[in-house]
């Protein structure tokens, strides 16, 4: 009897340690398939409430379109990567290296791996804490920089990154599509004879014979990046270059065109978000087409979001993996004109509007006096790249880059890091203007930065 109880014993024990082997080390049939590539968006409602300051003016009402903050998250090649555009005037310094820590832990990944960029809409929220904090301490309502709606909006997004990773698809292939907008972007900056700066076309431009001016230098595509999941669309990215203004200061939160534009597009692909996002706009507007009549905010709409269908038919899928991802970074500091720091004195007696505008530009100085740097970026998708660049760059920017590297399929995001505010090239500072006097932080010596972290960004 005893020696049953013994062999039963062993039988039991024996198959106790097989369980274990088992769990421990399954057979080929038991493991999971190794995880690819997934992607999760998230979308949050970004539209400050009555009663706040926009950049410009108080709020005194809403739009039936509100302002969003839009983006993915980007898994299975390293630690995650996540992009998110805003659709407000820009988001600077402090107010980045904030929003990029919070999307981040969300996410799971690092600060480097994030990029955050502003649409540029000027009925919208600007968010500077570095400009907040220095008006506080001079005892200087901060206005627009006051960051109490950015705070909220962070706590949105924490929690949008957070719940949209429980529902991340597989991304088996991308989309690579372009086509011409017709009659929406010109050039800014008029130039005349002497090679100076004569006029400026502004977004509205009621001067009949300003408007009447050639087209001048503009890059008349519009990009599209979509991500699928085997046949089923997941997210769609949009790259156009040009202010997007038909009208503003009405004190009413709006996205204007380009986010009409985008939401004729979101109703047309209901499945996949659609991500838009202002290339290299800086001396780019839609004067030319627009004389201020409330009704080319609608024109002007529908002409984007029909370039935008053009680029979706036009769309060509390639496979990709995780091999075939990669996120590069260049940080760079930007060479300041030398009376940056006369805000120090200005913040005092200048106008509301006019620190709106340049409060960023002091901060940026002393940010740079500490060691800090701007992040310029680059996604690797298969044969695409998209560039993440700070300010609001010159098109020359955005054309010199696909110039070098015609063999890629390159998108550019402008309006990043907006604390230098405009960045002209070597020549647009010479040919003065708007552009190149208060409105930039950055000198001549830019273009050399700039063109040389786009220039190794691209290379691989």
């Amino acid at each position: 009897m005893w020696v049953k109880k013994i062999i039963l014993l062993w039988l039991l024990l024996g198959c106790f340690v097989l369980g274990r082997a088992i769990a421990a080390s399954p057979d080929d049939s038991l493991k999971k398939v190794p995880e690819g590539l997934s992607l999760s968006t998230f979308d949050v409602d970004a539209t400050p409430p009555v009663g706040t300051h926009l950049t410009y003016d108080p709020m005194i009402n809403s739009w039936d379109l509100g302002l969003r903050a839009k983006g993915f998250v980007l898994l299975g090649a390293g630690k995650p990567i996540v992009v998110c555009s805003v659709d407000w005037i820009g988001i600077s310094n402090d107010s980045q290296d904030e929003f990029k820590k919070v999307i981040a832990s969300a996410a799971g990944t690092i600060p480097e791996r994030v990029a955050v960029h502003a649409i540029h809409q000027h009925d919208a929220p600007t968010s500077d804490f570095g400009a907040e904090r220095l008006l506080l301490a001079a005892g200087i309502n901060p206005r627009s920089f006051e960051g109490a709606f950015s705070r909220e909006v962070l706590s949105r997004l924490d929690m949008a990154v957070k719940n949209s990773l429980k529902l991340a698809q597989p991304i088996t292939h991308l989309g690579l599509g372009s086509a011409r907008v017709y009659n929406v972007s010109s050039n800014r900056r008029i130039i005349g004879t002497n090679g100076l700066v004569k006029a400026s076309r502004t977004s509205a431009t009621k001067d009949s014979a300003i408007r009447a001016e050639p087209e001048g230098l503009i890059d008349p595509m519009v990009s599209l990046i979509s991500f699928w999941n085997k046949d089923k669309p997941v997210a769609v990215l949009s790259y156009y270059a040009t202010h997007p203004q038909s009208y503003y200061r009405t004190g009413v939160a709006n996205p204007d065109f380009p986010g009409i534009a985008r939401f004729m597009r979101q109703l047309a692909v209901p499945e996949a978000l659609h991500i838009h996002f202002n290339g290299a706009g800086g001396n780019i507007t839609a004067g030319k087409y627009n004389d201020g009549a409330k009704i080319n905010r609608m024109i002007l709409a529908q002409r984007l979001a029909d370039g935008m269908k053009r680029a979706w038919d036009d769309t060509k899928k390639e496979a990709i993996d995780a091999g075939l991802v990669d996120w590069t970074v260049e940080p760079i500091s930007i060479p300041l004109k030398d009376d940056v720091g006369t805000m120090e004195q200005k913040m005092r007696t200048e106008t509301p509007v006019f620190l709106a505008n340049n409060m960023s530009k002091l901060v940026l100085l002393h940010r740079q006096q500490a060691g800090r740097k701007i992040d310029v970026t680059c996604l690797k998708l298969g044969n695409a790249r998209i560039l993440h660049l700070p300010g609001e760059p010159f098109i020359e920017y955005q054309l010199a880059a696909k110039a070098y590297r015609k063999d890629l399929f390159v998108a550019v995001a402008g309006y990043g890091d907006y604390g230098p505010g405009y960045i002209c090239n070597e020549e647009g500072y010479k040919q003065g203007g708007y552009e190149a006097g208060q409105a930039s932080a950055a000198n001549p010596e830019i273009e050399k930065v700039l063109m040389g972290a786009i220039y190794k960004l691209l290379k691989n």
